[in-house]
């Protein structure tokens, strides 16, 4: 296995909806707006086993003091290979001069998230959202 890692926000919509279906996430039923929202993002870097996408992390910044990470995910078939762990690096290292990473994680990615440094923030509340109608 060879993983192909770039930096590259367009990305079409059919290996996005692939990849978000293959770890159940809803996002999979918008393929067109993840495609848009993807190429929205700041930075973008994703990993290709050939031409499957199998890997993607996302960054929303400010410029300066704070970047948020709304995805990162890696197909459940490659997992445990490492390519979240590079992905993650990868972005540690581009924003490595701002104060903070921030990111929203399910509480089974905990363990994986303090490996590579992430800790829970004290003062932290619930995330509160709303589904807007298609």
């Amino acid at each position: 296995m060879s993983i192909i890692y770039q930096k590259n926000r367009n990305i079409s919509a059919q290996p996005l909806e692939r990849l978000f279906a293959s770890v159940n996430w809803s996002s999979a039923k918008y393929p067109q707006r993840l495609a848009r929202a993807i190429h929205g993002s700041d930075t973008v870097y994703t990993a290709w086993d050939g031409k499957t996408l199998v890997g993607l992390i996302n960054v929303l910044d400010d410029g300066n003091m704070t970047a948020y990470i709304p995805f990162l995910l890696v197909d459940p078939a490659y997992q445990g290979k490492g390519i979240g762990k590079r992905l993650l690096e990868m972005v540690k290292r581009d924003y490595r001069d701002f104060l903070r990473i921030t990111l929203v994680s399910y509480h089974s990615s905990e363990g994986f998230y303090r490996k590579e440094g992430f800790c829970p923030a004290n003062d932290a509340i619930v995330m509160y959202h709303t589904d807007l109608p298609d």
